[in-house]
C-alpha cells in the first residue's frame, strides 16, 4: 500500500513537472532611469529578487539562470561590464547557450523607438546589476 502510494506520489509530481510552462506575455513598460525596476520586472522571475538564480520560473527552465551575483567574482574580481550589456543587449550569443533568456535589446527597443532610452535602460539595468556583486 506504501509503495503505490510513493509512485503515485512521484508519478504525480513528474506529471506537474512536465505541465510547468513559462507564460509569455508581452513586455511591460517600466521606468528606463530605474535600473532596480527593470530587474524586478524583467528579470527576477528567472534570477531572483537577490539575482543569485532562484526566481520563481527555475523550474520551467531548462537551464539554472546564472547567479548574477558571482559576476565579478568570476572575472578576477572585476564586474565585466561589456559583457553584461552585450547579453542583455543581445550583441552577444544568447545567454545560457540557449533562447531561453529573452534578447531584452529588440524587446526595450519594441518599447521605446528612442535608441538613447535603450540605451539608457541597458546602461541602467547593467549598473543595478552590478551593485548585487557579492564582496
Amino acid at each position: 500500500m506504501r509503495m503505490i502510494l510513493f509512485v503515485t506520489l512521484l508519478g504525480s509530481l513528474f506529471v506537474q513537472a512536465q505541465e510547468t510552462k513559462i507564460k509569455k506575455v508581452p513586455i511591460t513598460r517600466t521606468s528606463a532611469t530605474s535600473g532596480q525596476e527593470m530587474f524586478v520586472t524583467y528579470c527576477a522571475v528567472c534570477h531572483g529578487k537577490d539575482g543569485k538564480g532562484d526566481g520563481p520560473a527555475v523550474e520551467a527552465l531548462k537551464g539554472k539562470p546564472a547567479d548574477l551575483t558571482q559576476l565579478a567574482k568570476k572575472n578576477g574580481g572585476k564586474y565585466p561590464e561589456n559583457h553584461v550589456v552585450a547579453t542583455i543587449s543581445s550583441v552577444s550569443t544568447p545567454a545560457h547557450g540557449s533562447k531561453e533568456m529573452p534578447m531584452w535589446g529588440p524587446l526595450f527597443s519594441s518599447v521605446s523607438s528612442n535608441q538613447g532610452e535603450v540605451h539608457l535602460r541597458v546602461a541602467n539595468l547593467t549598473r543595478y546589476i552590478e551593485t548585487l556583486q557579492e564582496k
